[in-house]
C-alpha cells in the first residue's frame, strides 16, 4: 500500500494548490482563447488554422498561455469533479470547511449551467475544435453534463439542498431532447457530444446513459432505465472480441486508449447495479480483463494507448482509481492501484502540489492543467481515501 505520511502530503499539497487557485486554471484545449488568435479574423474563423492552433497550446511543452494572452478560467467539468471530491470527503471527515466548499461549489455549478436547451447542461469555457466538428464556447456536452448532474446529486445528499436534485433531475430532458441519436437496426442507440454534432463516441453515449440510470434511482421513472438500456446495447454491440472499444464509429476515431475504456466500463457496472439488468456480465468482466492487462504495467505506469505507453497522461491513473471504487473492486486490486499511484506521485507530482498533464519519452508537459489534472487526481484522491479510511 501507499505509505500514509506519502499520501497525506500528496493529497494535502494538490488540495492546497487547488483551491489556492480557486478551482481556475488552463486547459489542454484552451487555445482558441487567446486573444492574440482572435485578433486576427481570417486565422480565427478558419477550421485548419483553429485544429493547428489547438494542437500547439495542447502538444507544447512550453505554455504559450501567458504570451498569447488566454486567461485562467472555471472549466464546469472540473467543478463537478471537485464537487464530487468534496462530497467524498465530508463522507470521510464531516468537516463544515468541506459542506462549505461543496455549497460554493454547486452554486457556482447552476449559476453556469448553459441557457437555452431543454434541461439542465454544461459546456466548457472555451471554443473547440475537434475533427469532426466545431463547438461554441458554452456549447453542453453529455459528458462534461453526466459529471456535473452526478456531483450535484451527491451533493443534494448531504446538504438536502433540492434544488440540487432538481437542477440534476432536468439533465435527463437534455440527454434525452438534445442531443443527436445514431441508431442501430433494432432501435437501440448511442448519443451525440453535444447538440452540434452527430459522432457516436462510445463513452459520450455510455456516460448519458449512466446519467439516466442514476436520475432513475432517485424518480423510479422506468423511461429512463428503458433509454439507458438502449444505449448500453448498442455500445456492446461494438465491443471487440478482445474486450476493447475503439474511441467511435469514425474512420478517424478507432484507437483504443485507457481512460475512455475505464469509463465504459464504470458506466457498464453503475447501469446493472441500480437496473438489475445483468445482460452485460460478459462484457463487463471481458472488458475489465483487457483494461488491467493491457493499460498498466508491473512497475505502475499507466499506458495512454494499447499498444503504446507514451504519452503517460494523467487521466488515466486518475481514472483507474476511479473505475475500480465504482465497481467496488479496488480492494481486490489493491497492490495495483498502490503501484500506479506511487508511480504517478514520485513521476508527475511537482513540488508545488500540482500534477503534470503529460509525461512523454523526452520532453514532458509539465503544465497545471486544472481540469484535465488537478481536478482528476483530486477527485481520484478522493475515491481511494473512502475506500481507505
Amino acid at each position: 500500500m501507499i505509505k500514509k505520511k506519502l499520501y497525506k502530503e500528496s493529497f494535502n499539497k494538490l488540495k492546497n494548490y487547488c483551491e489556492n487557485e480557486d478551482f481556475k486554471g488552463w486547459d489542454p484545449y484552451d487555445g482558441l482563447n487567446s486573444q492574440l488568435f482572435q485578433a486576427v479574423p481570417y486565422i480565427s474563423k478558419n477550421r485548419f488554422f483553429r485544429l493547428v492552433w489547438i494542437q500547439l497550446f495542447k502538444r507544447s511543452p512550453i505554455n504559450l498561455r501567458k504570451i498569447t494572452g488566454v486567461k485562467k478560467g472555471y472549466n464546469s467539468k472540473g467543478l463537478g469533479l471537485f464537487l464530487t471530491g468534496y462530497c467524498n470527503l465530508y463522507k470521510t471527515d464531516t468537516r463544515q470547511e468541506y459542506i462549505d466548499k461543496i455549497i460554493l461549489i454547486s452554486e457556482k455549478l447552476i449559476e453556469i449551467k448553459a441557457k437555452g436547451y431543454s434541461g439542465a447542461c454544461w459546456g466548457y469555457n472555451f471554443d473547440w475544435q475537434a475533427r469532426a466538428f466545431f463547438q461554441p464556447k458554452g456549447t453542453p456536452t453529455v459528458v462534461a453534463t453526466s459529471f456535473i448532474a452526478e456531483s450535484l446529486l451527491q451533493a443534494y445528499h448531504i446538504t438536502n439542498n433540492k434544488t440540487y436534485l432538481e437542477t440534476a433531475i432536468s439533465s435527463t430532458e437534455f440527454i434525452l431532447k438534445d442531443l443527436n441519436r445514431t441508431y442501430d437496426k433494432e432501435g437501440n442507440y448511442t448519443l451525440s457530444y453535444s447538440p452540434l454534432d452527430k459522432t457516436a463516441v462510445f463513452n459520450a453515449g455510455l456516460l448519458g446513459g449512466k446519467l439516466l440510470t442514476l436520475i432513475y434511482e432517485q424518480t423510479q421513472e422506468k423511461r429512463l432505465l428503458d433509454e439507458a438500456q438502449k444505449i448500453m446495447i448498442f455500445v456492446c454491440n461494438y465491443q471487440q472480441k478482445n474486450g476493447a472499444w475503439a474511441y467511435g464509429t469514425l474512420p478517424f476515431h478507432q484507437w483504443i486508449d485507457n481512460f475512455h475504456t475505464g469509463f465504459n466500463l464504470e458506466c457498464l457496472y453503475q447501469y446493472q447495479r441500480v437496473s438489475n439488468d445483468n445482460q452485460f456480465n460478459s462484457n463487463i468482466s471481458l472488458g475489465m480483463q483487457y483494461y488491467l492487462k493491457t493499460f498498466f504495467t508491473q512497475e505502475g505506469v499507466s499506458k495512454y494507448y494499447n499498444n503504446k505507453t507514451y504519452p503517460i497522461d494523467i487521466h488515466a491513473p486518475a481514472q483507474l482509481i476511479v473505475t475500480l471504487k465504482k465497481m467496488k473492486i479496488l480492494n481486490i486490486h489493491q497492490e495495483l492501484a498502490d503501484k500506479v499511484l506511487n508511480w504517478t506521485i514520485d513521476n508527475m507530482q511537482s513540488s508545488k502540489g500540482y500534477f503534470y498533464y503529460q509525461k512523454r519519452k523526452r520532453v514532458s508537459s509539465k503544465i497545471p492543467y486544472i481540469r484535465w489534472a488537478q481536478a482528476w487526481m483530486f477527485y481520484a484522491f478522493t475515491f481511494y481515501l473512502l475506500e481507505n479510511k
